[in-house]
C-alpha cells in the first residue's frame, strides 16, 4: 500500500474531472452475437518488486483459469489517477483495471466505469465497508480482492525491558511513548506530510475520538489533533514526523530509533527480515477502554471500464476469478493485507497471527470516500494542512482545524 503523494495527484486531478459530466455507467453488453474476446488489457500501480511479482502470479493463475490472455501494464503510483482521467476522457481505459479505493467514485464520476453486476458479481459475505469504497450513486463499480490499513506495531524488547505493556487507550499509548522515550530513541513515530498520507495517518485518531470529515473544527476534532500534536510537544514524537512518510517511519522503527510505530500490514514482510527485531501488532489505541478503532481502508478495487461487450464480459470473467476465495487468499498472504469477505478475513487471521490486529479493525474501518465522496480530495488537503499547522507550532490546534473547515468548503 502506498499513499504517498496520493493527495498531490488527486488535487491535480480534480480540474480534469471539473470538466467531466457525471452520467450514468452504460450496461455491459452481453456480447450476443460477436465472439468471445480472448484476451483483455489490464492496468495496475503494483510497481514495487515484490508487490509486482505477486500480482502478477494472480493474473497468471486467472489467465490460465480462464482461458482469457491479460496484458498487463504498471504505472507508479504517482501517475496513475492522471493516467485513468485521461483514458477515461479519450476512452482508451484498458479492460480491467485496479485503482486506488479513495478514487474510485471520481472515476465512476466521469461515466467510463460499468457497474459489476452486469458481470454476476455480488458482494455477498463483503464487509459492508469495503462495499461503499466501491459504491457511486448506488451501483457498485469496483470491489477489492483485499484491504489494508493501519495498526501500532511495537519493539517487544525494548517494551519489555522498559516494564512496558502494549497500549490500547490513549492514556497508555501517551504514558508508554513517555517512558520509552530515552538514549536517543523515541517512544513513538508516525507520518505526518502535508498530503493524503499525512491525513491517512491521522484519521484512525480523528475518526475512532468521533469525528467527521464534513465537521473539521468539532471538539472531537480538535481533542484528537491536540492528542497527536502533545506527543511530539511532550518530545515523545520527534518533530521530523511532518516530514517522514511511511517508509521513513519504518526506518525509524527497524533501525532501533523508535520504540512503537503507526505503519501498516504492508511493513511485516520487511520487519520479518530483521532477524534480531522482535515485534509485535496491536489495533490502534482508542480515547477509552472498550471503544473500537476506526482506521481507514486502504487498497485497491477492481473495476470493468467501459470498452466492449465481449471485453467487458472477458475482463468480469477474470475479475471473478480474482475475487474467489483461494485467489484472495493467495493474494493476501503474498501481499499482506486482509481478505475482503469477513470468513474468509477471520479463516486468515487465524492462520497469519501477525495479522489478527488489522483483521480486528477492518469491521469498524471506514472508506475515506463514503461520507464526502468525490469531495474527499479537498478535505484531506485541508485536514493535512491542518495538522502540519499544528505540529509545527504556526497555529493552535483549534485555530488550525477552524482554517481547515474554512478551505474544505464542506
Amino acid at each position: 500500500m502506498s499513499v504517498a503523494r496520493r493527495a498531490l495527484v488527486l488535487a491535480a486531478s480534480a480540474a480534469l474531472l471539473a470538466a467531466c459530466s457525471p452520467s450514468p455507467a452504460p450496461p455491459a453488453s452481453n456480447g450476443a452475437g460477436a465472439p468471445a474476446a480472448t484476451s483483455i488489457t489490464e492496468l495496475d500501480y503494483y510497481a514495487d518488486e515484490q508487490g509486482s511479482a505477486a500480482w502478477q502470479k494472480i493474473l497468471d493463475t486467472c489467465a490460465t483459469q480462464t482461458g482469457i490472455k491479460i496484458q498487463r501494464q504498471t504505472v507508479p503510483t504517482a501517475q496513475m489517477l492522471p493516467k485513468v482521467l485521461q483514458g477515461a476522457s479519450s476512452k482508451t481505459l484498458p479492460d480491467l483495471l485496479f485503482t486506488d479505493n479513495p478514487t474510485l467514485q471520481q472515476v465512476a464520476a466521469t461515466g467510463a466505469l460499468t457497474p459489476l453486476d452486469g458481470y454476476g458479481i455480488t458482494t455477498d459475505g463483503y464487509y459492508p465497508s469495503i462495499v461503499k469504497a466501491g459504491t457511486y450513486q448506488g451501483k457498485v463499480y469496483g470491489v477489492a480482492p483485499g484491504v489494508n490499513g493501519l495498526a501500532l506495531i511495537y519493539n517487544k524488547d525494548l517494551l519489555t525491558a522498559a516494564g512496558v505493556e502494549p497500549p490500547k487507550t490513549w492514556d497508555e499509548l501517551k504514558a508508554a511513548a513517555a517512558k520509552l522515550t530515552k538514549d536517543g530513541k523515541y517512544g513513538l513515530a508516525f507520518s505526518a506530510i502535508p498530503s493524503e498520507e499525512g491525513t491517512w495517518q491521522f484519521l484512525p485518531f480523528f475518526w475512532s475520538n468521533g469525528a467527521e470529515l464534513s465537521q473539521l473544527d468539532s471538539a472531537q476534532s480538535v481533542k484528537a489533533l491536540q492528542f497527536v500534536t502533545d506527543l511530539v510537544n511532550s518530545g515523545s514524537a520527534s518533530k521530523s514526523v511532518v516530514t517522514w512518510n511511511q517508509n521513513d517511519v519504518a526506518d525509524q522503527f527497524v533501525g532501533g530509533n523508535a520504540a512503537m510505530m503507526v505503519n501498516g500490514s504492508w511493513n511485516l514482510a520487511r520487519l520479518d527480515e530483521q532477524k534480531s527485531l522482535h515485534y509485535g501488532v496491536v489495533p490502534i489505541p482508542v480515547p477509552q477502554t472498550g471503544a473500537k478503532p476506526v482506521v481507514a481502508l486502504g487498497g485497491e478495487v477492481g473495476t470493468v471500464p467501459v470498452t466492449s461487450g465481449p471485453t467487458q464480459q472477458a475482463a468480469g470473467k477474470v475479475l471473478s476469478c480474482i475475487l474467489s476465495e483461494p485467489t484472495m487468499l493467495e493474494w493476501s498472504k503474498a501481499h499482506a493485507y486482509i481478505p475482503s469477505k469477513t470468513a474468509t478475513a477471520a479463516k486468515f487471521g487465524t492462520e497469519q497471527p501477525a495479522m489478527q490486529a488489522f483483521v480486528d479493525e477492518v469491521g469498524s474501518a471506514r472508506s475515506r470516500t463514503a461520507e464526502l465522496g468525490e469531495k474527499y480530495p479537498k478535505v484531506s488537503q485541508a485536514l493535512a494542512d491542518a495538522l502540519q499547522a499544528a505540529l509545527t507550532g504556526k497555529q493552535p490546534a483549534d485555530q488550525a482545524l477552524k482554517a481547515a473547515q474554512q478551505a474544505s468548503g464542506s
